[in-house]
């Protein structure tokens, strides 16, 4: 069985940017019922996966449409959550080198993030990613992520879903983009997470499934 990871801060740690009720009923209710939702589905599949990040990859395969969602959504939410700290600091070393000779600066960079989140049509995710060395802003719809892309890293995700910011920011994306990437956005993960593009290091996995405890 998948579990709700715990939140790397507390609920109270992303205000005001994310409030402290909104982080409850986003990691509390949503995630946690992504993840309920995935182990019911998931439920006598036996040893065809060993990970969320298999689990995805099989249904995508599959076709199995609701079952791709919810883990596909306990991931990116799982994922989501590793991207925002209460203390932001720029970023650094080879990330922020490459972002200034392909973006041309990080203000260019946020730009065209938020620019990105804010015109995508309805509910999915912005991403930076990473493919070796080079970056990318993309979207994707739903619970779509960088995990079916091929050689594809993400380094950074927003969340384009209403429940993410409709009551702290009146429904009003590009505030929120434009708040969550200057206050929230974590570039030391970032970098991690493009040290692993790079293959100086392995890249976050959802944690692994546990067995259920015996009654």
């Amino acid at each position: 069985m998948f579990e709700l990871p715990d939140l790397p801060y507390g609920y109270d740690a992303l205000e005001p940017v994310i409030s402290e009720v909104t982080l409850q009923l986003h990691h509390g209710k949503h995630h946690a019922r992504y993840v309920a939702m995935t182990n019911s589905l998931a439920d006598g599949l036996g040893t065809d996966f060993q990970s969320l990040e298999d689990l995805v990859a099989l249904s995508a395969r599959r076709g199995q449409r609701q079952l791709f969602n919810n883990a596909g959504q306990a991931w990116n939410h799982g994922f989501f959550w590793q991207c925002m700290t209460p203390v932001p600091t720029p970023p650094a070393g080879d990330l922020a080198k490459n972002i200034e000779a392909q973006f041309g600066s990080l203000d260019a960079l946020r730009t065209l993030f938020i620019a990105e989140g804010t015109s995508h049509f309805g509910s999915g995710w912005a991403w930076l990613v990473a493919k070796g060395e080079d970056l990318a802003v993309i979207t994707t719809h739903d619970a779509g992520s960088p995990l079916n892309q091929t050689g594809v890293t993400p380094l950074l995700v927003c969340d384009l879903w209403e429940h993410a910011y409709y009551l702290d920011h009146q429904n009003d994306r590009a505030a929120f983009l434009s708040a969550w990437w200057d206050k929230l956005a974590y570039w030391g993960f970032a970098g991690r997470q493009y040290a692993a593009a790079n293959g100086e290091s392995a890249a976050w996995r959802y944690p692994k499934p546990v067995e259920p405890a015996l009654s």
